[in-house]
């Protein structure tokens, strides 16, 4: 009894090592190639529970999903002589994994297979055409048109190539540097046009301001002149009528401001004869030079 347990233990560890051996999976995101001694004899592209013969034959998996290839950053010269710095990548899928393995062998041998037909596509569309089509016009397009020659090429090693982009194009650090200068340069140019400008338009209206103060003082002093002209004829004329009217007493009042134009508080000294006429009020109230009478006592 012993020895039939014994001998059905080893016959079981021996199936299941045989199973282990004999049996793989391919997984949903996966495809692969079973090898006989190197010879590929079956292609499976669906996911399950499959077996092969063990130590004969040995199995290859290959991705099923979208792969990306970055190329190395190569300067294409555009048809207008200007120089471009391109950074590109590609996106690809394997669809003939016979085909892949007959031509490329493994996944880490694409970069050396795929790599060198997507840069010759980016001179070849590239260098066609004007640095302006590649940075704004034409862009899509020219992507486009390389993924197409890539995928035409790619075909031969089992590959459909999805797309191709490129990264970032620009110029190469010293034309950039002597764009920024001429840029910079023609910017200060515009600036100094700009402050010129300024500066006459501004010495333009400051030299009309000036013209018109000139004008409206001119104006304002000729006005000012006429109305005082004016003042003066009627101040004039109101002493004639005054003097006209009462000439005594116009005398009287011209002699009283001559008094208090004439003897102010300060230091006033005059001298003067007594029967002056400028003090003739003081003698006689009524200015004739006759004597008043003296009061009674």
């Amino acid at each position: 009894m012993r020895a039939l347990l014994a001998a059905l233990v080893v016959v079981a560890g021996a199936i299941g090592t045989v199973a282990y051996f004999a049996l793989f999976i391919v997984h949903v995101n996966e495809q692969a190639i079973v090898l006989e001694f190197g010879k590929p004899v079956r292609i499976i592209n669906d996911p399950g529970l499959f077996w092969k013969i063990p130590v004969v034959q040995t199995v290859e998996y290959f991705d099923k999903r979208i792969l990306d290839l970055d190329t190395a950053s190569q300067e294409v010269t555009a048809s207008d002589q200007k120089r471009i710095v391109v950074d590109a990548f590609a996106r690809y899928r394997i669809v003939n994994p016979l085909l892949f393995y007959q031509t490329v062998r493994d996944e880490r041998n694409v970069r050396s297979r795929l790599g060198p037909i997507v840069e010759s596509a980016l001179r070849r569309v590239l260098g066609g055409t004007t640095f302006q089509d590649v940075v704004r016009d034409k862009r899509e397009e020219l992507m486009k048109r390389i993924a197409k020659t890539v995928n035409d090429e790619g075909k031969e090693f089992g590959l459909e190539v999805v797309d191709v982009r490129i990264k970032r194009a620009d110029l190469p650090e010293q034309n950039s540097k002597n764009i920024f200068d001429r840029m910079r340069a023609e910017r200060q140019r515009e600036a100094a046009e700009f402050r010129a400008e300024g500066a006459a338009q501004g010495n333009r209206i400051r030299a009309d301001a000036d013209r018109q103060v000139t004008i409206i003082t001119a104006d304002a002093t000729r006005e000012g002149e006429r109305t005082r002209g004016e003042g003066d004829a009627e101040r004039n004329r109101i002493f004639a009528d005054a003097f006209n009217r009462d000439p005594d007493f116009f005398a009287f009042y011209r002699s009283m401001q001559a008094y208090e134009q004439g003897m102010k508080s300060t230091d006033t000294r005059m001298l003067l004869t007594p029967d002056n006429e400028f003090f003739k009020y003081f003698n006689n109230p009524a200015g004739n030079g006759t004597p008043s009478a003296q009061p009674k006592r």
